[in-house]
């Protein structure tokens, strides 16, 4: 056996609410992709190290337009039973207080790429569902319980238990509350694990913010009742304001072939002490079972650690290639995102000009349903992003351009449009927190394809454009502030889009390439 050292996160970037299973001798991670499509990222790994982006699996009937910022796809847990996969996961409809609207589906496939079951509706008492497999055979599904009655700003009220009756996709039996949870509150993300003679209950607690934590519990009988680990939580950073992991919770555990267990947990680390610009993020520790049977971190503490070691069974480096680069030759690279509708043929066109996606314009960038922008995660602190494109519009309503995007209240667009004295120029918008600001800087441009080019160093970001086979970039006015492109449930994202506010498909945008390079390692 070898111990590899590795570097914390393992999954960079956007990958909250990480679920692991390990199936034969691969690994498999599941992370919330809220109003992201496609919906419910997987991740592979044969050795714990080093993970790839394997597969999305809500890829078609789901509807998520119009669902608030923060909503939809949350907490997805994954299991296996007998030659299949189960996928739980919740939907989230409305956030506003003192109700929440969440609805709990369940899928399944013999394979971890599909195909997929129609969703089965579970129910809709909480979220972050979570389906147990019992050595009797019984399935048991588990969820966090909303309870609109409490006085507190969240409403988690527990977790409840109930028995899911496979056969007929119900849900049977009693409603058991099997954890009121502690005094750190916001009690939530369930998941049972049966280990030697208890079941183990792993919650997180705390929020998802500085108070983040995991919780465990046990009890003789899958029902109850559970009795609290003397030393919770087994992890947090709340008590911890030097650690550069922060907001550390969300744990879920495996065992390897080799008899050793990892858990893995979300994460942040923000920039400067104050921005967490990458969004929540995916980070693994060893954890072991004590002589009394409760789990605990490897090593000193319960805090999470940057650097840690990982049994293998053969030597192996860790890789941090990040960069991205699509030609848009006949498919799309899965790396893309959409947010709440799917990329298909009806806006994204890689048939019409051979070597180009052509994109056809939808809403306004602040739309929650029909804003038609491709983009992939941000994934390092420093980078650089260069797209090229073709787009003639013939009014200000039409625009299409490269995108910081963090959500419909916080971007920073540089785009192409049409000025009524100077024809076809540039401009840079940006809205922090829901203000909006249009830069007075206009740059016209001549007839042609534009590169466009934003560098991100750290807080700051500055764009550029090129023309005519030029070499210098000219930029796009003063350097941007990006720090508030954080917060929330998600993170930062950089993409392309087209938008035409005086008619629905009223323009379309060539786009050459698009090619994101990571600076942090370099």
């Amino acid at each position: 056996m070898f111990r590899t050292k590795i570097v914390n996160p393992i999954l960079p970037g956007f990958n909250p609410d990480p679920n692991i299973l390990r199936v034969g001798d691969t690994y498999y991670i599941v992370v919330s992709s809220f109003e992201w499509l496609p919906g419910v990222r997987i991740y592979q790994s044969k050795d714990l190290v080093n993970w790839e982006h394997e597969t999305d699996i809500l890829t078609n009937e789901i509807d998520l337009r119009g669902n608030p910022q923060n909503g939809s796809i949350w907490a997805p847990q994954i299991s296996y039973s007998k030659g299949l996969f189960y996928l739980i996961y919740t939907d989230v409809k409305s956030t506003k207080r003192p109700f929440k609207d969440c609805h709990n589906y369940l899928i399944t496939s013999p394979s971890i790429n599909g195909p997929w079951s129609k969703p089965v509706y579970l129910n809709s008492s909480g979220f972050d569902p979570s389906l147990f497999h019992d050595t009797d055979g019984r399935k048991w599904l588990l969820n966090e319980i909303w309870d609109y009655r409490m006085t507190t700003g969240n409403k988690s009220a527990g977790i409840v238990l109930q028995e899911y009756d496979a056969e007929n996709q119900i849900l049977v039996g009693p409603v058991y509350k099997i954890f009121d949870g502690t005094e750190l509150g916001k009690t939530e993300a369930p998941h049972i694990y049966h280990y030697g003679d208890y079941y183990y209950l792993l919650t997180a607690e705390g929020g998802t913010g500085k108070g983040h934590a995991v919780t465990v519990c046990r009890a003789k009988e899958i029902t109850g009742p559970y009795e609290l680990d003397p030393k919770y939580p087994i992890l947090t950073a709340s008590d911890k304001p030097d650690s550069p992991l922060q907001c550390s919770g969300h744990g879920s555990i495996v065992q390897t072939p080799l008899g050793n267990w990892y858990m893995v947990y979300l994460c942040t680390r923000p920039l400067l002490g104050k921005a967490a610009i990458l969004g929540r993020e995916t980070a693994i520790q060893e954890v072991y079972w004590d002589e009394d049977g409760w789990l605990r971190l490897a090593g000193d503490g319960n805090g999470p650690l940057v650097e840690i070691d990982i049994v293998t069974a053969e030597p192996v480096i860790q890789r941090n290639n990040t960069n991205f680069r699509d030609d848009f030759i006949c498919v799309l690279g899965k790396e893309w995102n959409t947010v709440r509708i799917l990329a298909d043929e009806s806006w994204c066109d890689l048939i019409s000009r051979h070597g180009y996606l052509r994109l056809f314009s939808g809403d306004s960038i602040q739309s929650l349903f029909d804003h038609h922008l491709l983009a992939i995660r941000q994934k390092d602190f420093r980078f650089r992003t260069v797209t090229k494109m073709d787009y003639n519009p013939t009014t200000f309503n039409q625009m299409a351009g490269l995108m910081l995007y963090l959500n419909d209240c916080n971007y920073l667009y540089a785009y192409l449009t049409h000025d009524e004295k100077r024809g076809r120029v540039i401009r840079l918008m940006k809205c922090k927190d829901g203000e909006f600001e249009l830069f007075p800087l206009i740059f016209p441009i001549d007839i042609g394809e534009v590169e466009l080019q934003v560098v991100v160093d750290g807080p700051t970001a500055n764009f550029y454009y090129r023309m005519g086979g030029k070499t210098v970039w000219q930029q796009i006015g003063e350097p941007q502030d990006v720090l508030f492109l954080s917060g929330g449930f998600t993170g930062n994202f950089v993409g392309i889009g087209i938008h035409d506010m005086d008619r629905k498909a009223g323009s379309y945008a060539d786009f050459d390439f698009f090619e994101y390079q990571g600076l942090d390692m370099l």
